[in-house]
Formats: C-alpha cells, structure tokens, sequence
C-alpha cells in the first residue's frame, strides 16, 4: 500500500509539472507578437497526450498488482476452509455435527471429531433443486489437509470436496476447464494446475496468467491434429491391418 500511495504521489507531481509548463508555452505565446503554429500546439498536445497515456498505463498496473495482493490476502484468510457439497438441506440443521459423521463415515479420519471443526455453515442462495455447499472451518490447517487428500473416498457417495475459492480464482478455474478439459484441470492450496497441449504443467491465479498460456499445441501450428495431452498419437497406417499378401511367404 505504501508503495502504491508513492506512485500516486509521484504520478501527481510530474502531471501538475507537465500541466504549469503547458499553460507557461501558452501564456509566452499569447504575451508575445509570435503567432502560434498549428504544428507546435499540436506537438505540445502530443507530449501531453504520451504522458497521460503513460499514467493511466502506470494506475492500471497499479490497481491490477493491488486487486491481486487482495486476493492473495482473502485465499490465505481461507487456507483452513472446504468446501462440502451434496449434504441435503434440514431445518434447523446442526451442520458441525453432520459434517463430522459424514467425514467420519466415509473418510479413514480416527482421529477426527468436532472439536476439529472451528465453525461450518452454508454458503450462496437456498435453491430447490440442490442444497447448498457447506462452508468448513477446521482448527489448523493440518487436519484441513487431511481431510482434502482424503476426497477420493467420496467416490459413488454423492459427496465432493473443493477448496473455497474466491470469485475471480474460481471463475479462472471454470474457464481453464472449459478450454484445456476437466481432468487437466484441479486446485491446491488456492492454485490453478492446468496440464496444457503441449503436456507442460502451468499454475496460474487469475484470468490474465491463463491467457498466457496457448490453446494450440505446437504440431497444430504447424499444420498436424491437435491431440488432449496423455492420449497417444494413432497414424493412418497404424489403424490399417497389413494385408495377408505382404505376410505370405514366396515359394520357388
């Protein structure tokens, strides 16, 4: 913040300079018998033109490197929380309660209880066709982690995990799944894993790293198909039996 509140400072500094010798070329040359040329208002437009341009280029950057550090801030004030979902929805619901039976029940947790929950509730709008996430905050992050790598065990259950993301994280997630696939897709400790076309693994946060990241593979650039990564490549010939002729042997 402090470094944001010097580049505001100096921004402000270098326009108000730039403003009093812009309005001293004018005063001169309107004091004096000298006709001001279109070409030379219109280079002192350019220059002031370039240094605003400039400043709102250095203020966007700014906002955009502030706007990340919040976000940062807000997933690490989330790094003990989960998301559970497929948990139906009951009046007057004890939800540390329904947690604790629903991870010991299904997750391979001894040692895990109520008391290893610090607080739990839904998360977004009631809606009739699904019930809502429920929001979990464990006492430390070990037992959150834990339970995280334990989400496997959910399979057939009808109950999943996520990490409680914020929106523009978990919007950047949603658009990497749609362009490189579900599983090449997941999240860790806030991060965005993508497994790209080119088979590389990438971790972004944000909408603007995942743009970075190319949705054509090298090979389709250069004119071959473009093939999901881990699925290997099938030629034509390969597809086609030999022909019984090239196998049978020639008798003199």
């Amino acid at each position: 913040m402090d470094t944001l509140k010097q580049s505001f400072s100096a921004m402000s500094e270098m326009f108000y300079i730039k403003m009093d010798e812009f309005q001293q070329e004018l005063q001169k040359n309107s004091s004096s018998k000298t006709t001001v040329t279109t070409s030379s208002i219109a280079a002192d437009f350019g220059s002031f033109k370039t240094f605003i341009v400039a400043t709102l280029n250095t203020l966007q950057h700014q906002l955009e490197f502030l706007k990340m550090e919040m976000d940062r801030q807000e997933m690490r004030n989330r790094r003990k929380m989960l998301l559970l979902h497929g948990i139906p929805e009951a009046k007057a619901e004890n939800l540390i309660a329904r947690v604790t039976t629903t991870f010991a029940e299904h997750l391979d947790l001894p040692n895990f209880s109520s008391s290893s929950i610090k607080a739990s509730y839904r998360f977004g709008r009631s809606s009739s066709t699904k019930p809502r996430p429920i929001v979990v905050k464990f006492a430390d992050v070990v037992v959150r982690n834990k339970v995280w790598f334990s989400k496997t065990k959910f399979k057939g259950t009808g109950f999943t995990q996520s990490e409680f993301l914020t929106k523009p994280r978990h919007n950047a997630f949603l658009e990497a799944r749609k362009r490189f696939g579900i599983t090449n897709c997941w999240t860790r400790d806030g991060f965005i894993y993508i497994i790209g076309l080119d088979g590389a693994r990438h971790r972004v946060e944000c909408i603007r790293e995942l743009e970075a990241i190319p949705v054509e593979s090298a090979a389709a650039t250069a004119g071959s198909p473009v093939q999901s990564p881990g699925v290997a490549s099938k030629s034509p010939e390969t597809r086609l039996p030999v022909p019984r002729t090239a196998r049978r042997m020639v008798k003199k």
